[in-house]
């Protein structure tokens, strides 16, 4: 015979899910965490936003975008990743860090339960450009850190870089008065 006990009973902790958006660059999936990014523009709808940089630091940078009295560095995901360039029609535009990243398109939305850390095969790069890795319908996918796209050092010389374009501009427009 059992005798009923006054100990509090064990509550199993739940997990909580992380929402997603899955998106793919040259035919990978990548995932990012939706409340890191704050929106999603067709790359046709930036036709008169986006501001070409004459002399591009970056191969991987050649526009930036101003939202809101922030200048966005666009960061091609393609040339970012090392992956074969494709004709994005997508740029997703992160909350926290002043990147968008022109994908190829959204895959869709869902949620992870978990992300797993890197494994100790991801020693390059790699280990900034991933938070870690998600198991989704039988496949692995990376799940993407938005401060990975750009170190803070390539950060300093493209603010530099923007500075000078924007002073010898008012220079120039100087000369010509």
């Amino acid at each position: 015979m059992k005798f009923a006990t006054h100990d509090a009973p064990k509550l199993r902790r739940a997990r909580r899910s992380e929402p997603v958006i899955l998106f793919a660059v040259s035919s990978r999936t990548f995932a990012i965490a939706a409340e890191d990014v704050q929106e999603i523009r067709s790359t046709d709808s930036l036709g008169g936003t986006a501001v070409e940089i004459v002399e591009p630091l970056l191969e991987k940078v050649h526009h930036t975008l101003e939202r809101a009295h922030r200048t966005y560095y666009i960061v091609n995901g393609c040339v970012h990743f090392g992956l074969r360039i494709s004709r994005p029609t997508l740029v997703l535009i992160m909350r926290q860090v002043r990147v968008a990243v022109l994908v190829d398109r959204i895959e869709r939305m869902s949620e992870f339960s978990a992300v797993y850390s890197l494994p100790r095969a991801f020693t390059g790069a790699e280990r900034r450009w991933y938070r870690g890795l998600a198991y989704l319908d039988d496949h692995v996918i990376p799940v993407v850190a938005p401060t990975g796209f750009l170190t803070p050092e390539e950060f300093k010389r493209l603010d530099e870089q923007l500075n000078r374009d924007a002073a010898r501009h008012d220079l120039e427009g100087a000369v010509r008065a």
